[in-house]
């Protein structure tokens, strides 16, 4: 991440699913868009009273309007930057996303992403959770429906390298 760098979209308890034979499990994690990253965060340093408080602030915020380019109070571009440091984050360039669209399923919306990433390509899906099981794993039980739109678009506006 760049010293220049802002925080552009900012979206919580987002569940990541690779996209590849045998692939069982997700992971729970912070998507965030900045003016040259797309990145997800599942190892943070943010504490838990602020996740849960967070998380239904988003909650309400998307039941009233689905855009997901939303901010989140209380995190910002050095708590970042310190999350980046462990090596788990996905931090990827514009340049890097070969294929980015979104779907609506019966059950809530889809990111789907397709990334060079050393020279090999992965894909990704992404997905909104409104509440989840604890035990005996983690899982989602609600997905919500969001708007992808206006997400995809401003990467796709940054992208140098278009297919």
């Amino acid at each position: 991440m760049d010293s220049d760098e802002h925080i552009q979209a900012h979206i919580l308890s987002v569940w990541k699913e690779a996209k590849k034979l045998f692939s069982l499990h997700g992971t729970e994690g912070m998507l965030i868009l900045t003016d040259k990253h797309l990145m997800f965060v599942n190892k943070t340093e943010a504490k838990v009273r602020w996740w849960n408080a967070a998380t239904q602030r988003q909650v309400l915020t998307f039941l009233k309007l689905n855009d997901v380019m939303i901010h989140q109070d209380g995190y910002d571009e050095e708590q970042l930057r310190v999350d980046l440091e462990n090596k788990k984050n996905l931090e990827i360039k514009f340049d890097d996303i070969l294929n980015i669209s979104y779907e609506d399923k019966t059950w809530g919306s889809v990111l789907n992403l397709e990334i060079n990433r050393d020279n090999k390509k992965q894909k990704y899906q992404f997905s909104v959770v409104q509440d989840w099981v604890k035990y005996p794993v983690k899982a989602p039980t609600k997905y919500m429906k969001v708007g992808w739109s206006a997400f995809i678009q401003y990467i796709k506006d940054r992208q140098k390298i278009t297919n």
